[in-house]
């Protein structure tokens, strides 16, 4: 792949992150203001042990256990988008390296014993 091509897309994968990073720290507030009024509904519930406050608390629940679901699919695929990201930086970080037979940029993974050697070198 060429640099070019994986610039393009660590730039992408950047512009992604820092959404979903944006979208992590909402959703981080949501879940923290939604579990504080499932607990409240739960404590109400417990005090007037009316059917209609357990329903709340249930509902409370529900949209709390709901939220915190969903933010951590969003911590996931920031978590998938840092691994790409790395994984990315690697391969640019090899194509851009100099090899250390040539010293020319390439694969940089090649040592000087491993290297093949040519036809001059074995016919001698």
């Amino acid at each position: 792949m060429s640099d070019s091509i994986l610039q393009r897309r660590l730039v992408d994968i950047a512009e992604r992150l820092k959404r979903r990073r944006s979208e992590l720290g909402v959703a981080d507030e949501q879940v923290l203001f939604l579990e504080e009024e499932a607990e409240d509904a739960r404590l109400r519930a417990l005090v007037s042990e009316t059917p209609l406050a357990e329903v709340e608390a249930r509902d409370a629940r529900r949209h709390a256990d709901a939220l915190r679901r969903h933010r951590d699919a969003v911590a996931e695929a920031i978590e998938e988008l840092v691994r790409e990201q790395d994984s990315l930086l690697d391969r640019l970080a090899a194509d851009t390296a100099p090899d250390t037979v040539t010293g020319q940029p390439g694969d940089s993974t090649v040592h000087p014993n491993d290297a093949t050697p040519d036809k001059e070198t074995t016919k001698r």
